[in-house]
């Protein structure tokens, strides 16, 4: 059964696209719903659902930054209001959208593209992503210039810029400095939102890291990719869908 997400910060729209879609796809098992780009993030990287109906303009982070940290194979389809350049964008990229306010023949033509299509490409959607981003005239959020952890009983109030990475463990993330590990209780997926992009990058579910930091990349025998930071002895995995960012370097 082919499982999705639907993410928009207006319940009554997810109420309506969660009943068309029963209309127009009944096979179609909606898996969870969020009010909130953090919270549609995260359970994206916790339930993987196939699909992932994302509005563009949300809380916390939008549907483009949302998309953009997908690991696997979660295909999007975006719920927009957006101009025609997006659009076109989107199409280009084999990525779906929906316009506000929805209609019934234009899902049925999308869970139409949707039970036909194939996977779309990591690279080429983060590409699109990259460029939209701007576009879609987000506010900038507040960037963390500290990180308030713990270490034992103590509570430091740790530089980003002292940072080597952040790494999810359990029920808490890793604060890594070169001299001493840290724990917060911040998910990942609202670290990423807080930090600066041209800084920091997620490069795997779990893991990001300061790239001022970095010491260099590695790959094994089976051309998977590691990235090794300085003052740590530890190298850290790069997962597919963040491996395009290191294909400059």
């Amino acid at each position: 059964m082919t499982t999705a997400l639907i993410a928009d910060d207006e319940p009554h729209l997810v109420q309506y696209l969660k009943a068309q879609l029963a209309q127009a796809w009944p096979e179609l098992e909606i898996v969870k719903t969020a009010a909130n780009g953090v919270e549609a993030a995260a359970a994206i990287a916790e339930l993987e659902p196939d699909l992932a109906f994302l509005d563009i303009q949300m809380p916390g982070m939008t549907g483009l930054e949302v998309a953009q940290g997908i690991e696997g194979a979660t295909r999007v389809v975006f719920v927009t209001a957006y101009d025609q350049y997006a659009v076109d964008a989107f199409e280009a990229r084999a990525v779906d959208y929906l316009l506000k306010p929805l209609k019934a023949e234009r899902l049925a033509a999308c869970v139409t593209r949707l039970r036909q299509a194939p996977p779309s490409d990591d690279g080429a959607l983060a590409e699109t992503l990259k460029r939209l981003l701007p576009v879609a005239g987000a506010a900038a959020p507040t960037r963390l210039r500290y990180v308030r952890a713990a270490q034992g009983e103590l509570m430091h109030q740790v530089p980003v810029g002292d940072v080597l990475f952040f790494h999810a463990d359990d029920k808490y993330t890793v604060v890594q400095t070169a001299t001493a590990e840290h724990l917060i209780r911040t998910p990942i997926v609202e670290l990423s939102a807080q930090l600066d992009p041209e800084q920091f990058w997620q490069v795997h579910r779990s893991t990001i890291i300061n790239l001022e930091h970095l010491a260099g990349t590695r790959r094994d025998e089976a051309s998977r990719l590691f990235v090794r930071v300085r003052g740590h002895e530890r190298e850290l995995p790069v997962s597919r869908a963040y491996v395009h960012l290191f294909k400059a370097m």
